[in-house]
C-alpha cells in the first residue's frame, strides 16, 4: 500500500440549490487541494439556473452527484452523508458559495 492509500479518506459534501453563480469556484477549490484522498459529493436540490450543467461538466472531478427535489438544506446534507460508507472517513461540508 502506498503512503497515500494509508491516509484517511476525506469526503467533501457540497449541497446546492440554484447556485450556478458560485458552484464552479467551489468545485475548482476542492479539486485544487493537495491531500491525496478526497472524494467530492454534490447534492443539488433540482436547480433550474444552470447548476446541473456545471455539475455535468465536472463529472470527472466528482465522486458522486445527484439532482432531485429535497426538503431543504438538512435533507440534502443527510443525502450526502448517506453516501459516505467508510466509518473512518472525515466528512466536511462546503456549500457552493463558501
Amino acid at each position: 500500500m502506498s503512503p497515500a492509500e494509508n491516509r484517511p479518506l476525506v469526503s467533501v459534501i457540497t449541497v446546492v440549490f440554484n447556485g450556478a453563480q458560485h458552484l464552479q469556484t467551489a468545485i475548482d477549490a476542492i479539486a485544487a487541494q493537495t491531500y491525496p484522498r478526497i472524494q467530492h459529493i454534490v447534492i443539488d436540490g433540482a436547480s433550474t439556473d444552470g447548476t446541473v450543467s456545471i455539475i455535468e461538466g465536472n463529472q470527472s472531478r466528482l465522486a458522486y452527484w445527484k439532482s432531485e427535489p429535497d426538503k431543504g438544506l438538512y435533507d440534502a446534507m443527510n443525502k450526502g452523508l448517506d453516501l459516505v460508507t467508510d466509518p473512518e472517513t472525515y466528512v466536511l461540508f462546503a456549500n457552493a458559495d463558501d
